[in-house]
């Protein structure tokens, strides 16, 4: 059985994560901090610089759903922001912590956090190297990107850090967070090849579409982004806005098409692909059915116009809607403190970044200023239109995965291989302790196990029976009243262990005598139903062989007594008690034997108590 490390055993979503639940899932959030505290001007350079550097490997990328951007914060302290949703495309998640590394590089006085919905995704993706005490619930804020390397803040430094305490930390002694090469080398193998690997993800097709879903893609292409989700996440309400096309589909049937390359990534043509689509009445389909080139035509202008449709409803236009969100922002913060033209330029400089951030922010208003230029179908005809790329790879993706499962199993492999040797050592150390497993009282374990099961524990769970010495001590009165009250309840028991007999039978087995007397003067009705129910309980277990499951107290004697009859001894095994201890000794060596040495409930459970169980040599003998 694999193990799994300590990590992977609960993985809670971050704290930060949960600020909104309008969020999608499917949402990557970074932050930037700089070491000092910038002023404004400062702050808004960095912004600009930050930009710049990575807009040589996003210039050309077509993102699945959001452009990679940041945004100037003001909460806890001022420093940059920005989140990107990735949907089904993982691509785009990684490329993003790849631009991340990029920008800790150029920049090497700023430290970077970055989590998904999931939570801290560049640990879960460790996992298998991680230190063991680190798991979900201490992990917060203990995670950062800074100077091209993940950095890990200890619990030794700190045991629940602040952003702040963390930031601290690493301005000061952030080499000694420095995560160790084992997990760098995972996650730099996880953003190996970009940004080659990012254009290597894009998939260029040839495809049949109305003019002036054409003249969008020319001036625009990264659109079809938000067309293909338009598409893809379609209701009832948006597929009305594609049964009458009244944006791109104004002249009806008689809208000339046009043949077009259209570059998309392959998770968008994989969308395209898998969904079966009925055209609109509306729409000019040709009398030839299989001709891809047009159904993919027809998908993208569908999603066209159920995008735009819906923007245009919602009022999402550009500046019209973010740039007041944001003007409201520093006025409330009073961050430029009524200099709103210089605010005006930064936010013009820094919403133009990338080209796709506008139009993503804006789409209806370009849309509606990219058809208002002239054009006609001569445009696009006598072009040298490439074909489409080879689509193979969307059905022969079982070698791809076939090897992303080895490079798992191989981590897996390591651990378990890794984490067999420290408990071989361990059980080096405890070799000799182990060579006297003759000298080992069981009556101890007996006795440790009944104080377990009488202990009274709390609401938290089950309390071992271990010696403590606490350094403060506080009374709680309600809880020691119903203490009290459980130890007067069992009062008869003064001795954890039970008081046995003669015959090795405890006085808690029975509530009755042996000739049922009392128990007859006691009788009502209730207890008349319970002896009945019992009695056929009893019949009925007869007839199986649960009772063989159990030693019984003279089982030894009437192994001797080989003149009895067996009517005799059919009575006496009805009568036989079961000898608790010995049971509970038998059951506990099985379980303990049955795990072959490796952890198991039986060790954990002993062990938590103290009690240490020898090796069971014979059976290598």
């Amino acid at each position: 059985m694999a193990t799994t490390p300590p990590f992977l055993h609960s993985i809670n979503p971050n704290p930060l994560t949960q600020a909104s639940s309008r969020l999608p899932d499917d949402t990557v959030f970074y932050s930037i901090y700089p070491d000092n505290s910038f002023s404004q001007d400062s702050l808004q350079s960095l912004h600009l610089q930050i930009l710049n550097s990575v807009s040589p490997f996003v210039s050309s990328y077509i993102w699945q759903h959001e452009p990679f951007t940041l945004s100037i914060s003001f909460h806890p302290f001022p420093h940059l922001q920005g989140r990107l949703r990735f949907g089904d495309n993982l691509n785009d998640e990684w490329f993003t912590v790849f631009l991340l590394f990029q920008i800790s590089l150029s920049f090497p006085s700023l430290s970077i956090q970055v989590h998904d919905s999931d939570g801290e995704f560049l640990l879960i993706e460790a996992a298998y190297h991680l230190p063991r005490w680190l798991n979900p619930e201490n992990s917060k804020n203990r995670t950062f990107i800074r100077r091209g390397k993940l950095h890990i803040i200890p619990k030794s430094s700190l045991a629940n850090p602040t952003v702040i305490e963390s930031l601290k930390f690493l301005t000061e002694i952030g080499q000694a967070a420095v995560a160790p090469d084992s997990i760098q080398s995972v996650i730099q193998s996880r953003i190996a090849g970009y940004p080659e690997k990012a254009k290597l993800n894009t998939h260029t097709v040839r495809v049949r579409v109305p003019v002036t879903v054409a003249q969008v893609l020319k001036h625009r292409p990264s659109l079809i982004s938000l067309a293909v989700e338009g598409f893809y996440d379609r209701d009832l309400d948006s597929m009305k806005h594609a049964a009458k096309m009244e944006q791109f589909l104004k002249g009806g049937k008689d809208v000339e098409m046009v043949s077009v390359a259209v570059k998309m990534s392959r998770a968008m043509y994989a969308q395209l692909m898998q969904q079966r689509f009925q055209a609109p009445k509306c729409y000019p389909m040709p009398p030839k059915k299989g001709d891809l080139e047009a159904e993919l035509g027809m998908k993208i202008a569908c999603g066209f116009e159920m995008m735009y449709q819906e923007k245009k409803k919602e009022g999402e236009e550009g500046k019209g809607s973010d740039w007041k969100m944001y003007k409201e922002s520093l006025e409330k913060s009073g961050y430029f403190k009524g200099l709103m033209e210089k605010a005006e330029e930064y936010y013009r400089n820094s919403s133009l970044f990338p080209n796709t951030g506008e139009m993503l922010n804006a789409p209806v208003r370009q849309i509606d200023e990219i058809l208002s230029l002239p054009y006609s179908a001569d445009d696009f005809k006598n072009k040298d239109i490439p074909h489409s790329d080879d689509d193979s790879w969307l059905y022969s993706g079982e070698e791809e995965l076939n090897s992303v499962l080895l490079d798992r199993q191989k981590e897996m492999e390591l651990y378990e291989l890794k984490h067999k040797k420290k408990s071989k050592e361990q059980q080096g150390t405890d070799a000799s302790s182990s060579s006297k497993g003759e000298d080992f009282d069981l009556s101890e374990l007996v006795k440790t196990m009944q104080g377990f099961i009488h202990k009274v524990s709390s609401y938290e769970g089950a309390e071992v029976p271990v010696d403590r010495d606490p350094k403060e001590v506080e009374l709680d009165v309600e809880s020691f009243m119903k203490d009290v009250e459980s130890v007067i309840k069992y009062q008869g028991d003064e001795n954890l262990t039970g008081d046995v007999d003669e015959e090795g039978t405890s006085d808690m087995d029975f509530d009755e005598s042996e000739d049922g007397s009392d128990m007859s003067d006691r009788e009502d009705g209730e207890d008349s139903f319970m002896h009945s129910y019992s009695d056929v309980m009893n019949d009925e277990l007869k007839s199986t062989t649960l009772k063989k499951s159990f030693v019984h107290a003279n089982e030894q004697t009437s192994n001797k007594n080989e003149g009895t009859s067996n009517a005799t001894e059919d009575m006496e095994e009805e009568f036989s008690p079961v000898d608790v201890d010995v049971n509970l000794v038998k059951n506990l060596l099985d379980s303990f034997s049955c795990q072959q040495g490796l952890p198991g409930p039986t060790s954990n459970l002993l062990g938590l108590m103290g009690v240490k169980l020898p090796k069971d040599d014979s059976k290598g003998k």
